[in-house]
């Protein structure tokens, strides 16, 4: 199934996709005003003790807030008074200290155990904290910590209201239970929060609590806005911060984290057995001279034991699909790197000798550069109207980029520039500018416009065997523009995006290229509805558009004015009780498979769910599409589906241990005139992790996929077959942040180019 082909509703403030919701923090006396924000004081004496009590002698000094709203199910009422919720915050010149107090009148209700990383979500029991110390509402770090004190942290932007989980923060969180509810404290390190050096704004926090067993409750400091654009819209400024920055902006902060990968390999390709043996030292540095600046470095990084990405069926078509970057390096500026179409795009990265970035953030503008370093093995995705072409790039690179942008009240200009250079085959440039407006609008709602636009030329290529080969040079050019309104009533969303036939981006992702590309979203809002003697939290009716069309490439002789794609599908929108929401759209659709081919009829049923039923059920949803399905390379369409599964269960064990469960499975398939499935693509994962304690785990990956072809008796196409089998154990142990001892084994089989692999790897990392 291509990107376009399930609706886009992560713009929905009230749901997130591994994400709350965000919030802030305000204080006075006892019972703070809600039109003042947090009141953060100085902490001279001894520290607090991170231990979740709030009994140390420092907390008798700070104000607490406690004027919180309901956020989810959205009628923004004050939090009921079994659901008390109090904040306060000490600052000295090391970190931001939050004392956190919540009342539950179900306590033995209440939902958190050991989990992953990262996976602290609305199923359980949590207190958010989401920071921004620019303030400019553009981004902010955020931390989650469950009643276990398992984190979930990342970085917010406003641009796109999407979250990034790939960033870690060192920060020390403690939880105590209580016969009333819990009490929790929250070490955030000054380090770790990126600021200007002067004339900056004041801070900006937003603070939430999740209450799962109270229908789903979502608790936040601010009051509801039903046209907020993204969740940092709840954020407000924290007051008493001024003596802090101005004491450690001069501070001086270095990590230097090195590692040691020992690996004995053995496996066999086509029938010939190999052995290996190797032991590599890697070495990460983290620098920040001042509070504006922060470089970042990698030497020899070693990302064997990443977790293997989850399987995602593109179905019958052939244009590729963007994943998630998992790795650290990659994600230290990715506020200030954000674009429409992903400008970087650090999965063309494949394994990097080494690599350099320098980040400053002033109070207008801010910049990033990097270059790096990558060994020969890199993706390299070159897009057309029907196909996106994939290429193993044979020889090193060097990849660099730079970004710059300035801000203004409501107001951004940015600019853009990048190349990647192959040893000795030429190099591809890129250079852009963008403008970004937000405000109010007409009426009182909010609005937000986007206009990017970028240049490449390109002397590098491949030929078409796949071999890389210097070239005469290719150029061309990208223009994107968006607009949104959003008020209490409507949700409305149009885009326009040309790429040129020529526009390459090898640090990018351009999946299509020599198309321009019109999409709008209609959304009424109508609020709490009721429906067969069911009570809807929330109810929209939807109408989404969408056509793609060909530009004339006289290179290839690609026609223009072929409509690739053209979408109709009028839906709803629902939330319901236990955090359940469905959608469904009536997709009026019609694709074409290849340049002067035959428009197909390709009319389907789209649907999606999302719930938590049960305690243990962490998560159960699934995305649906049945009716005429594409068969891309046969040029035909058959009846066929596309079908998502996800289920995720929690179960807290004897001894204070826990249990994960994430099972994943996707299906989709074309139905041949032969009674059978002329095309299918199939996936199988089960990841299982045992939790001894918030320091060790094991985990447990098994993932099959398999992908096939058969004669459908009208095309007369080749028939394949391609199935690959992955399983792994690791073991990991965390003594302190930064400080990892991990073992793991991986059994790999690819029978279609007859290659099996088994590997043991032993990782140590150390910060000093």
């Amino acid at each position: 199934m291509s990107a376009s082909s399930s609706p886009n509703v992560s713009r929905f403030p009230y749901r997130l996709p591994g994400i709350a919701l965000s919030i802030l923090l305000a204080a006075d006396a006892v019972a703070a005003d809600e039109r003042h924000g947090l009141r953060a004081v100085r902490n001279a004496g001894p520290a607090p003790a991170i231990d979740g009590r709030l009994d140390d002698a420092a907390w008798q000094r700070a104000p607490a807030y406690d004027g919180f709203h309901k956020h989810a199910p959205r009628d923004g009422k004050e939090a009921a008074g079994g659901l008390r919720t109090t904040v306060q915050l000490l600052v000295d010149d090391q970190a931001l200290v939050f004392g956190i107090r919540a009342w539950d009148d179900a306590p033995d209700r209440m939902r958190g155990a050991l989990a992953r990383r990262d996976k602290v979500d609305l199923d359980q029991d949590f207190i958010g904290i989401w920071i921004d110390p620019v303030g400019h509402g553009r981004a902010a770090q955020f931390v989650r910590v469950n009643l276990a004190g398992v984190v979930s942290d990342g970085l917010h932007r406003a641009d796109d209201d999407e979250s990034d989980l790939g960033p870690d923060f060192p920060v020390e969180a403690a939880v105590t239970r209580l016969p009333d509810g819990y009490s929790m404290e929250v070490r955030w390190p000054l380090s770790n929060l990126r600021f200007p050096y002067r004339g900056g704004k004041d801070w900006r926090l937003l603070v939430e609590r999740s209450v799962p067993h109270a229908d789903g409750t979502l608790l936040v400091s601010a009051p509801l806005r039903l046209d907020a654009l993204s969740h940092l819209s709840f954020l407000r400024d924290v007051e008493g911060m001024d003596d802090t920055v101005a004491a450690v902006r001069d501070r001086r902060f270095l990590e230097l984290r090195p590692e040691l990968t020992l690996r004995a390999e053995r496996g066999a390709h086509e029938g010939l057995p190999r052995r290996g043996h190797q032991a590599e030292l890697g070495l990460e540095i983290n620098a920040r001279p001042r509070a504006d600046w922060v470089f970042n470095a990698t030497i020899n990084p070693d990302y064997s034991q990443v977790e293997v990405d989850q399987p995602v069926s593109q179905g019958a078509g052939n244009i590729a699909l963007s994943l998630p970057e998992k790795r650290g390096f990659f994600l230290e500026s990715a506020d200030v790197l954000g674009l429409p179409l992903p400008a970087f795009y650090s999965r063309t990265v494949g394994n990097p000798a080494w690599g350099l970035r320098a980040t400053w953030r002033a109070a207008d503008a801010d910049a990033t550069a990097m270059s790096l370093r990558d060994q020969e093995g890199g993706l390299v995705l070159r897009g057309r109207p029907y196909e996106t072409l994939e290429y193993i790039q044979p020889r090193p690179t060097r990849a660099s980029l730079w970004r710059g942008r300035w801000h203004g009240d409501g107001l951004l200009l940015g600019a853009f520039a990048s190349q990647r250079a192959v040893e000795d085959l030429g190099s591809n440039d890129v250079i852009g500018m963008d403008a970004q407006w937000r405000g109010d609008t007409f009426g009182g709602a909010q609005g937000q416009a986007v206009v990017t636009a970028m240049h490449a030329r390109a002397t590098s290529g491949f030929d078409e065997d796949g071999r890389p080969l210097r070239r005469g040079r290719q150029s061309g050019g990208y223009l994107h523009g968006k607009y949104i309104h959003s008020s209490d009533d409507w949700w409305n969303e149009f885009a326009l995006e040309a790429i040129a036939p020529g526009f390459v981006n090898d640090n990018g992702f351009v999946p299509q290229a020599g198309i321009v590309k019109g999409t709008a979203e209609i959304a009424r809002k109508r609020g709490q509805q009721s429906f067969a003697g069911l009570e809807l939290y929330e109810f929209e009716t939807l109408l989404q558009l969408a056509e793609v069309r060909t530009l004339h490439d006289r290179a290839s002789g690609q026609p223009g004015g072929e409509v690739v794609t053209r979408e109709l599908r009028p839906g709803i929108w629902m939330m319901a009780p236990r955090q359940t929401e469905f959608w469904t759209l009536l997709g009026f659709d019609r694709q074409r498979a290849r340049p002067r081919g035959r428009l197909h009829d390709t009319r389907a049923l789209h649907l999606g769910f999302a719930s938590t039923p049960l305690p243990w059920v962490s998560k159960i949803a699934g995305e649906i599409a049945l009716g005429r399905q594409l068969d891309a390379d046969a040029d035909r369409v058959g009846p066929g589906g596309n079908v998502t599964l996800d289920v995720g269960l929690r179960f807290p064990l004897r001894r204070g241990w826990s249990l994960e469960l994430d099972h994943h499975f996707n299906r989709a398939w074309v139905q041949g005139t032969l009674g059978h499935p002329a095309f299918a693509d199939n996936a199988w994962r089960w990841l299982a992790n045992l939790h001894f304690s918030p320091r060790d785990s094991l985990r447990l990956l098994a993932q099959n996929t398999w992908a096939a072809r058969r004669d459908d008796g009208v095309t007369r196409l080749e028939a394949w077959n391609e199935r690959q089998v992955h399983r792994s154990l690791l073991y990991r142990y965390q003594w302190r942040h930064g400080r990892i001892a991990s073992a793991g084994y991986v059994d790999e089989k690819m029978p279609l180019v007859g290659t099996r692999s088994k590997s043991l790897t032993f990782k140590l990392q150390w910060e000093l």
